[in-house]
């Protein structure tokens, strides 16, 4: 019998922290924002063109609140029919009766959801080397943010919505120090690293800085080469300061993000563990365990979503590589299963994720 929940790095502290998680009150966090750099050509499989990239964010929260997307007409897939994770995400949602709240880190596009605003921008292109403007001001008010939640609930989720967000990830880890060249993951089968690591370099170059000269400076690294996610991300994290466990929802973003707190204030991951999907602890074109096994060295866990014997091709395109992980899914879907102490399945989500992309579809 399969296991729900895979432990894939640091694995005896993962098992005991997860294990001391069943039956608690989580509450879940997406962080939306917008960068330009999702706007390069081949970068992001996320929207039908680059310039539809503003509008992903907003839609995949709006679909965690309301089964379906307002701030564009039709359903959020690719052109090939595959869908959003936040599908993956709202379900689990759904099914764990978890509440949800949205950030909003630095959009183009207003979400039609309620949403917590800190005052960020939509990023710019990182190959100009300025990439976030108010960085430390984006991190003070998550910060307080922060402290407010970790006071409201047993756990908290925290997942986030960034096109692009991989390369951001990139160039923020080589800023760090972080040999991260070919293995941040990719929402595309091929995973365009050549593509990533000009674009990476670019920015490095334009910003005057080369690898590791800003480990001491996190705050720096993304104002120059990162994304307002990360900036909200850690700020988030800084404001729970650990009094409270916390799944870093997400893949080799959501290493990054570890990186920036590993570097500013470490103690703040002592309860923390990265929740991601079996897609990427298993993806062979990037490598998350490498990556946290530089920095923060905290447990990854994975949710072990299986699409295989799907009759829809947009679900079954999961296990060829296409998208991976996104919106919090993998640790969304672990929450359901620990909250209810088991009562929910991998199997049942999978059900649960069928009939919402059949209705979604016929939308």
């Amino acid at each position: 019998m399969r296991e729900e929940i895979i432990f894939a790095y640091n694995q005896e502290k993962g098992r005991k922290m997860v294990g001391d998680l069943r039956g608690k009150k989580p509450v879940f966090v997406c962080i939306v924002a917008t960068t330009d750099t999702a706007k390069i050509p081949g970068l992001s499989a996320a929207g039908q063109n680059p310039d539809l990239t503003d509008y992903t964010p907003p839609a995949d929260v709006e679909l965690l609140y309301y089964d379906r997307c307002k701030c564009f007409d039709g359903v959020p897939v690719t052109p090939e029919g595959i869908p959003t994770p936040a599908l993956i995400t709202a379900s689990a949602l759904k099914l764990g009766q978890i509440p949800v709240f949205v950030v909003n880190g630095g959009l183009r596009v207003l979400p039609q959801t309620p949403y917590i605003d800190v005052g960020g921008a939509p990023g710019t292109d990182i190959t100009t080397g300025k990439a976030v403007a108010n960085v430390h001001e984006i991190i003070e008010r998550t910060r307080i943010a922060g402290q407010s939640f970790a006071k409201s609930a047993d756990y908290l989720v925290i997942g986030e919505s960034i096109p692009g967000g991989t390369t951001t990830a990139l160039a923020l880890l080589l800023a760090l120090g972080v040999d991260a060249e070919g293995k941040v993951s990719s929402s595309m089968p091929v995973n365009p690293h050549t593509l990533k690591t000009q674009v990476a370099m670019r920015g490095l170059d334009s910003a005057g800085i080369k690898f590791g000269d800003l480990r001491s400076d996190p705050e720096k690294a993304i104002e120059l080469v990162g994304d307002p996610m990360q900036a909200a991300a850690a700020g988030f994290v800084l404001g729970v300061g650990g009094e409270i466990p916390l799944l870093l929802a997400g893949g080799t973003q959501m290493a990054a993000v570890a990186a920036v707190i590993h570097f500013l204030k470490p103690e703040c991951l002592e309860q923390a563990v990265i929740a991601t999907t079996r897609w990427i602890v298993q993806d062979r074109t990037s490598d998350i365990r490498a990556l946290v096994d530089q920095t923060a060295r905290i447990p990854i866990v994975a949710a072990n979503l299986n699409f295989s014997q799907s009759t829809h091709r947009g679900l079954s395109a999961y296990e060829e590589g296409a998208v991976r992980e996104g919106v919090g899914a993998g640790g969304a879907a672990v929450a359901a299963i620990l909250k209810s102490q088991g009562g929910i399945t991998c199997q049942m989500l999978q059900h649960e994720i069928e009939v919402n992309y059949t209705q979604m579809m016929r939308r």
